[in-house]
């Protein structure tokens, strides 16, 4: 985020970027999934909010929004829901601004599905914590699942991009042509 930023206007933007995650959550709640996906598997749209943190506002704040959205998840789902969350979210963001450091200049796409795989890899692995190594069994559902859907959300950034250049302000356009 821009260092002549006031803090109080950062912690509002990141606050109003909280609340869009939120909101994008509960909206993925309301679209029916049941016989069109399978079992376990949402869209992730929350997690456009998370990318868009990773590209371009700063990692501090890639990771804070991952954290509020997985106590958020705590609230609502549960304990165990919340550490999926977290660990999923944790590790993507990780994966995602390893690959921005690495400046391969990837498309959001490609960012988007290395950020979904990863997430989807983490939560695989904290269930077969609990339920052993036959969670592994799902792994290949959640890499179709974790390509499409990471294509799909990164699709939607891009779409969504000039929406939140306005609220944020001026964003170099080397960025937004990924």
């Amino acid at each position: 985020m821009k260092t002549n930023v006031s803090p109080a206007k950062r912690v509002a933007f990141l606050g109003l970027l909280f609340a869009l995650s939120i909101v994008l959550a509960f909206l993925e709640s309301l679209i029916p999934t049941t016989g069109l996906l399978p079992n376990g598997v949402k869209l992730g749209l929350s997690n456009i909010v998370t990318m868009y943190a990773v590209f371009f506002i700063g990692w501090k704040e890639a990771y804070g929004i991952a954290i509020l959205k997985s106590l958020f998840v705590l609230l609502t789902r549960g304990a165990f829901a919340a550490v999926l969350s977290l660990s999923g979210g944790l590790l993507s963001v990780t994966v995602m601004l390893l690959l921005l450091l690495v400046k391969l200049n990837l498309s959001y796409i490609i960012i988007s599905i290395f950020g979904s795989l990863t997430h989807n890899l983490a939560q695989i692995c904290c269930v077969a914590m609990v339920l052993g190594g036959n969670a592994f069994y799902y792994t290949p559902v959640l890499i179709i699942s974790g390509i499409v859907m990471g294509i799909v959300t990164g699709s939607i950034l891009k779409v969504v991009l000039p929406a939140l250049k306005r609220i944020h302000g001026k964003i170099g356009t080397e960025q937004a042509d990924r």
